[in-house]
């Protein structure tokens, strides 16, 4: 067995100093041999206010330089047992959302054909849809845990079907999701008409409003998700605007009144046991974020996601 790959130690090099790949992994070429990967999509071109997501992944990989490979709050070890790699980012067409769309799914169309799990550091909320296609091709119709302060299930914006407020309806209609095993979690804020929630419900949808979170563990909320998912193929699809923008303002369409940051742990950390083949971290947006929290979030939220996926050990 091929030894596998560990983060760049802060005591071989200064962590203000290397690649700024992601956790300061090896950056590979292909996913073959890789149980895991992380993938950027530097796409904002689905965006509806705020710009920047396009910067998103290189953000979030210069924070990542600070993390460790050991999860001590759950004694999740994934570097012992999973071959992990920063596979970089999806050459996507700055000029066109319609060829970027197909890019990106023709991208993780071929890393799930190794067996590789893609962990994507977005880019705006649109590329969950391309993600989702390669992803249902593969394994069928995926259970979904989606974070989000918003539904994203709008028929159009502005005329157009694709973009970073449609990718679930997109996804129902094109048969991805199991739909009595979709969770949209945290959603919130003011909306057009009621149907921008009722919609989802109808379709079987659990959708679980924020405000009916506030103060609360997350983790019998979890519990719940798993009994009702079981063993199907499972999607993490985690936008940041789901938490509140005390702790992440670094986004393009925030929303007062969202989650906490241990209550998004909580969510991530509950997915350990579902069938987990795919996941991603969605809509930061770095020139509103000029301390870097955001993006420092946004790094850790995904290595919680590396350390639920199926096969990693705890110690």
């Amino acid at each position: 067995m091929n030894e596998l790959n560990q983060p760049l130690s802060g005591n071989a090099m200064p962590r203000f100093g290397g690649i700024a790949s992601m956790m300061r992994l090896p950056v590979a070429e292909s996913a073959a041999g890789l149980d895991a990967a992380f993938i950027g999509v530097p796409l904002d071109i689905g965006t509806s206010h705020r710009p920047g997501t396009r910067f998103g992944p290189r953000q979030i990989r210069a924070e990542s330089a600070l993390l460790r490979p050991y999860n001590m709050a759950t004694g999740a070890a994934p570097f012992d047992a999973l071959q992990v790699a920063d596979l970089g980012d999806v050459p996507i067409n700055t000029y066109s959302l319609e060829k970027s769309v197909a890019i990106i799914t023709a991208f993780y169309r071929e890393v799930l054909a190794t067996g590789c799990t893609p962990l994507t550091l977005g880019g705006d909320h649109t590329i969950a849809l391309p993600i989702l296609r390669a992803v249902a091709e593969r394994h069928g119709p995926v259970a979904l845990v989606h974070v989000d302060a918003h539904a994203d299930i709008n028929d159009d914006m502005f005329g157009e079907r694709i973009a970073h407020g449609t990718p679930f309806r997109r996804a129902v209609e094109e048969g991805l999701l199991k739909n009595d095993c979709v969770f949209q979690i945290g959603l919130r804020g003011s909306g057009y008409a009621a149907d921008d929630f009722d919609w989802p419900r109808a379709q079987g949808f659990t959708v679980v409003p924020a405000h009916e979170l506030w103060y609360q563990s997350l983790a019998p909320l979890m519990t719940r998700v798993r009994a009702q998912v079981g063993e199907a193929p499972c999607y993490l699809s985690f936008d940041i605007d789901g938490i509140d923008p005390a702790f992440a303002g670094g986004t393009g369409t925030p929303e007062v009144g969202g989650l906490t940051v241990p209550q998004a742990l909580e969510i991530i950390r509950g997915c350990r046991g579902l069938n987990l083949v795919g996941c991603d971290l969605v809509e930061v947006s770095p020139p509103y974020d000029p301390s870097g929290n955001t993006a420092l979030l946004a790094a850790n939220l995904l290595y919680e996601m590396l350390c639920v996926l199926p096969g990693v050990p705890l110690r």
